[in-house]
């Protein structure tokens, strides 16, 4: 196979799998990214019930549909605006983030 040949990207996740470590390693990553998913969204719905709200009300106060509401507690990846809008709705008051670096919390407004 030449340097500039095309291959198809299931053919070579298909060869890449094929090493029983390097697939054990990504069954590996993709659980803990499952894990990890499953967390973020309990959080989100569990803000959500601290704030006595159901999806139903977060929706009308953001203006979508119950599912769209329901999509983004599931979302691994949204944008930092929706995530904000979504904690208001939910009634936090003053929603931020920390981030550590070399041990040093650092609070940032979102």
């Amino acid at each position: 196979m030449s340097e500039n040949e095309f291959v198809r990207g299931n053919d070579k996740l298909a060869r890449t799998l094929a090493d029983p470590d390097r697939a054990t390693r990504v069954q590996a990553i993709r659980e803990q990214m499952r894990s990890e998913d499953d967390t973020y969204a309990a959080t989100l719905s569990a803000i959500r019930r601290a704030g006595a709200q159901t999806q139903a009300q977060i929706a009308e106060q953001l203006g979508v549909t119950q599912g769209a509401v329901s999509q983004i507690e599931r979302q691994s990846d949204m944008l930092l605006s929706t995530l904000r809008n979504h904690l208001v709705a939910a009634g936090a008051e003053r929603p931020r983030l920390v981030v550590t670096v070399h041990g040093v919390d650092i609070d940032v407004a979102i």
